[in-house]
């Protein structure tokens, strides 16, 4: 029989006649302490706190999802406070959605205002792969003084395959325990693309043959068992994990098989559009691209109505951009465009929003007052 090892720590290289124990999978024992800590992968603290408190409840890094029949049904509406997200693509306590974006769009900063959301008991960060500079840029810029309530799970991307493979499980079984005590936990990946690319190098050093793109077929079978983890608990005991997870798109590519893959898991996805980026605009969603399947949960009917047709004038506003540009359009000849070209930028005005000035309590309040042009009434 062989048998292939690959420690968590690169820096120590097993040798022939070593001494094996056998320990099982890998355990945590989360605890309400642990909110404000900031972990690594094998839940050790590394924020210079003192060691964490254990909890009474040992927990497996790695698990399977609860059975879907004995999970409650995903029909409560939440709110992000992020404007675009409450209005055009609104969440509900459990769905899991995808943050789809190339690099240096504002993906992370996106991810750190959804963190202070007041409608979630307990918040799990997984900080997969990141650098190591912008961990703590982000912990002590973009989420400053929003923390009490965040867990943060690290791995970086000097660490161990091994390492950046397990902080989203681990972040994972975090999430359960809360969970399984009745809580509303927002758990947020960044990135579960660097899960894939970590489960491909421990894939291919175990001689696993690729067939996607370099990717081997476990990978394939690991992105859905992550993901299906998160989602609402049993319908006796209640809690949720509502489940963000970005997904790096490389070139620009939406259509590689680590995200196809995901997108088909998730129940939505929100695409940031670098060309909304260039212009400024943040957060850079692409609106008529992005989708929520569980949105009809959220919205009452005349809001359904209403988001329907703002989502028809700016996707006939995007497609005649050029049309516009070269001064080919003329007032009077098409309603839909006459109503986008007056309401959409607006409308872009209203979604604007960034760590700095904070989130919304009422988006539809902030859109009426900007469709009016009172500026005033949306910045009080």
């Amino acid at each position: 029989m062989q048998v292939l090892v690959k420690p968590f720590d690169d820096r120590i290289m097993p040798s022939l006649g070593a001494a094996v124990f056998e320990e099982g999978p890998l355990r945590i024992r989360p605890a309400p302490e642990w909110r404000g800590r900031v972990i690594n992968a094998l839940g050790n603290a590394i924020d210079g706190k003192g060691a964490l408190k254990p909890g009474t409840r040992p927990m497996a890094a790695e698990s399977l999802a609860p059975a879907a029949l004995r999970r409650a049904r995903v029909d409560r509406g939440l709110r992000t406070g992020v404007n675009v997200i409450d209005i055009f693509t609104p969440l509900c306590f459990g769905q899991r959605t995808g943050i789809f974006a190339g690099s240096g769009v504002g993906k992370s900063t996106l991810l750190a205002m959804m963190t202070r959301a007041a409608d979630f008991d307990t918040v799990v960060l997984a900080l997969t792969g990141e650098r190591g500079r912008e961990v703590r840029e982000m912990l002590e810029e973009t989420m400053a003084g929003h923390l009490g309530k965040t867990i943060t799970v690290v791995a970086t991307g000097d660490e161990s395959p091994m390492m950046r493979r397990l902080a989203p499980n681990t972040a994972t079984a975090i999430a359960e325990y809360f969970r399984d005590l009745g809580q509303n936990v927002l758990l947020i990946v960044d990135s579960v693309t660097r899960f894939a690319h970590a489960a491909r190098e421990v894939a291919i050093a175990a001689e696993e043959p690729p067939v996607a793109r370099g990717y081997p077929p476990s990978v394939f079978s690991q992105l859905p068992r992550l993901l299906e983890r998160a989602g609402p608990g049993s319908a006796e005991a209640g809690g949720s994990i509502t489940g963000i997870y970005s997904v790096l798109v490389d070139g620009d590519d939406h259509n590689d098989p680590v995200s196809d893959t995901i997108r088909g898991t998730l129940d939505g996805h929100i695409v940031l559009d670098r060309a909304i980026a260039a212009q400024g605009r943040f957060p850079a969603v692409d609106i008529p691209a992005s989708v929520s399947r569980l949105a009809k949960h959220n919205w009452t009917p005349e809001q359904r109505k209403l988001v329907m047709q703002l989502r028809s004038m700016v996707a006939r506003f995007e497609e005649t951009r050029d049309l516009r540009a070269i001064g080919a359009y003329q007032k009077g000849h098409d309603g839909l465009l006459d109503q986008a070209v007056d309401f959409v930028p607006r409308i872009y005005e209203a979604l604007q929003q960034s760590p700095e000035t904070g989130l919304s309590d009422d988006p539809y309040n902030d859109l009426a007052a900007a469709l009016r042009g009172d500026r005033q009434a949306q910045n009080a």
